[in-house]
């Protein structure tokens, strides 16, 4: 059955670059960020490794901690930490799980179980549905999931702007409009009522009788 926003992320047990990881234990109460790879060695997904490295500081931040799949053993993910460094500068810290006999992409429904299991002479086009991000909640529930195309580039920092909205509207009763970023105007939810939005926010502005905007919750 395909995986949906608010089903309980899949728990699993699997070798990593830092040691075997069960799943549910390692996010703990926290954020987490699964980002998966059809395959090692692939340029697209050497960029996207690196630049997520890169933001490893930013998701900290927002209580996240970032894991990648690739569907290849743990040995070759050592190797190709190597060339993450030399095209983008940038050292991968987080840990990489090792997917060779395929149970991590099944169980997140990116390959189908006929797919076989393992790893050996499958090409990255075997694997073009390996392209996913999901965010898992402190409830272990899945709170988005993105596909990407194998020739598009993932834009992490349309993830953490996701983080940022998901955590902002997971404590206060607003949503947030098109492009928002962090700071902006939000939408008061059709649950809060007009005199409660006064109490809970201070002043609104109604655009629409169902879009009213008010400032972003700080508290």
């Amino acid at each position: 059955m395909s995986l949906r926003i608010n089903d309980i992320a899949p728990d699993f047990t699997a070798d990593t670059t830092q040691g075997p990881v069960s799943f549910h234990d390692w996010i703990g109460n926290g954020w987490a960020v699964l980002f998966s790879h059809p395959k090692n060695f692939t340029p697209v997904c050497t960029t996207e490794l690196g630049a997520m490295a890169g933001l490893a500081g930013e998701f900290s931040k927002r209580g996240a901690k970032i894991i990648g799949i690739s569907v290849d053993p743990v040995e070759s993910h050592a190797k190709w930490k190597n060339d993450i460094k030399t095209a983008t500068g940038f050292d991968v810290e987080y840990p990489l799980i090792g997917d060779k006999d395929l149970k991590v992409a099944k169980l997140y429904d990116m390959l189908p179980a006929g797919a076989g299991e393992s790893s050996e002479g499958r090409t990255p086009a075997d694997n073009a549905t390996v392209r996913s991000v999901f965010i898992i909640g402190p409830d272990k529930k899945i709170k988005l999931i993105l596909t990407y195309p194998m020739t598009t580039g993932r834009n992490f920092n349309e993830i953490l702007r996701a983080i940022d909205s998901i955590q902002l509207t997971a404590k206060h009763q607003v949503a947030t409009p098109a492009n928002w970023n962090q700071g902006e105007d939000v939408i008061i939810t059709a649950a809060v009522s007009n005199e409660d939005a006064i109490t809970r926010f201070g002043s609104f502005d109604t655009v629409l009788p169902y879009l009213r905007k008010t400032k972003q919750p700080t508290a």
